[in-house]
């Protein structure tokens, strides 16, 4: 071995081996795309986007609420917190009736939905009673309770065809007779058509698309034949034609659709156009909570029908997108549990529910955007007015409860740890460890066999 200058050996030198070529690293997009795919995928990802989504919405449209009917409760000679005390005193009533559907069985929602159905019909058939029933803005679908409490019974019928029609149909599935077009249109169509012509004679025509939104959801999910389905569409959208054509009211509707600007003469197009004045006057942000102007006698039902067009300019584009945003997610969440379930009454109560409120969104949002006909349904959870407000809770409050029910959510749901311990029999807390720990050891010794060591 040839020796150095220094009379040292020479250093071995390490040979620089090629790097090879593996399979390219995970960048961090994609890292956090599969983090959030996991944790969109848990079991229990529907029961808060339910929970957490349906609460934000109901705030917002409290918050919404004082702020659009202040003007409106002023010049009534009413205090300007009128509205808002009675929507929040129905906000505090549907809570407890949400809680009360979620923690309701299975069993005892189907046995509810004769009852509901029955009490329904009689009160919208009280509507039409004279000296009973009310009528508000040229329509007769609401009866007074004294005072300035009136109920509206028709938004009690969404609720009730629901339940009715899922119970009817899970039935007739488990005697395995869906596959025979009169078994699956008979009694479901004629009940419906019931409660369309109660609706229809008080001239609500917004609230029987609603409940005909319902009843074609619950025909789809059931599995209709596309000739049926188009079939019954065909006859409704008929009777459609005619009860429009035959008003002159409807007929000024349709022809608002686009208006950008007052006209004049008999079709205005008034309360649509400033709808759209409000929205274009929010900008990114809006003019500030309580700052605008439309709401001071320019946009008519600011506080009800058009509070979407109020939350546009005073929280501006960011506001509109954060509710549109959990109007999303609330239909993703029900869709999740129809699709997700094995029971059949939940499958049709959770797809009637998710049809109803998403249906009654996109109406009520598209005639404020200038889109489709101003039809007088509320925003769902978020317009004033506690008739459509409490049946649209105890609906949360039902999908709440089938989110819970689904067996995974139900194992989650047993093995979530606690914010605080439990105490042993001798008193004292000892172990403070998670009782997660705890749970699944107990799991894992009872599933032990007698013999396993």
């Amino acid at each position: 071995m040839p020796s150095s200058r220094t009379g040292r050996p020479p250093v071995q030198r390490a040979v620089r081996r090629p790097v090879a070529s593996g399979p390219p690293r995970d960048n961090a997009v994609r890292r956090l795309y599969t983090r959030l795919h996991r944790a969109w995928d848990r079991p229990l990802t529907a029961y808060y986007l339910i929970l957490g989504g349906s609460l934000l919405i109901t705030v917002l449209g409290l918050v919404m609420v004082y702020s659009a009917s202040q003007i409106t409760a002023l010049q009534m000679s009413l205090p300007g917190s009128y509205f808002f005390r009675k929507q929040l005193l129905a906000a505090v009533i549907g809570a407890g009736l949400l809680f009360a559907a979620s923690r309701m069985p299975v069993k005892l929602h189907r046995a509810l939905a004769y009852p509901i159905l029955a009490g329904a019909v009689f009160m919208m058939a009280l509507v039409q009673v004279p000296g009973i029933g009310v009528a508000v803005n040229g329509n007769q679908n609401w009866i007074a309770l004294g005072g300035s409490f009136q109920i509206q019974p028709s938004e009690f019928g969404k609720l009730a065809l629901v339940l009715w029609g899922a119970d009817l149909i899970a039935r007739k599935q488990d005697k395995k007779l869906l596959n025979q077009w009169k078994h699956m249109l008979v009694p479901l169509v004629p009940v419906a058509f019931m409660l369309l012509g109660l609706i229809m004679l008080g001239g609500d025509m917004g609230t029987a698309i609603i409940l005909s939104a319902i009843l074609f959801g619950l025909l789809w999910l059931a599995g209709a034949p596309t000739r049926l389905f188009v079939g019954v569409l065909s006859v409704a959208g008929m009777i459609g034609l005619v009860l429009i054509k035959t008003s002159e009211n409807r007929m000024a509707r349709l022809q608002c659709l686009g208006a950008t600007e007052p006209r004049g003469g008999a079709v205005d197009c008034w309360q649509a156009v400033h709808g759209i004045y409000a929205l274009a006057s929010g900008g990114i942000f809006g003019s500030g909570l309580g700052a605008s102007v439309e709401k001071w006698g320019q946009l008519p039902e600011a506080h009800t029908d058009f509070i979407f067009a109020v939350t546009g300019e005073e929280l501006g584009l960011a506001g509109t997108l954060s509710v549109l945003a959990l109007f999303a997610a609330l239909g993703y969440a029900g869709i999740r549990v129809a699709g997700r379930t094995e029971e059949p009454f939940v499958r049709y109560a959770a797809g009637g529910v998710t049809t109803w409120i998403t249906a009654q969104a996109v109406i009520n949002i598209g005639a404020v955007l200038g889109l489709l006909p101003i039809a007088g349904v509320p925003l769902p959870l978020f317009s004033y007015g506690g008739s459509a407000l409490l049946p649209t809770m105890f609906a949360i409050g039902l999908l709440i409860a089938f989110a819970r029910d689904e067996p995974a959510a139900r194992a989650a749901l047993s093995v979530r740890q606690p914010r605080f311990g439990r105490k042993r029999a001798g008193g004292a807390v000892r172990d403070r460890g998670p009782r997660r720990w705890n749970t699944m050891r107990r799991r894992a010794s009872a599933a032990r066999s007698s013999g396993e060591r």
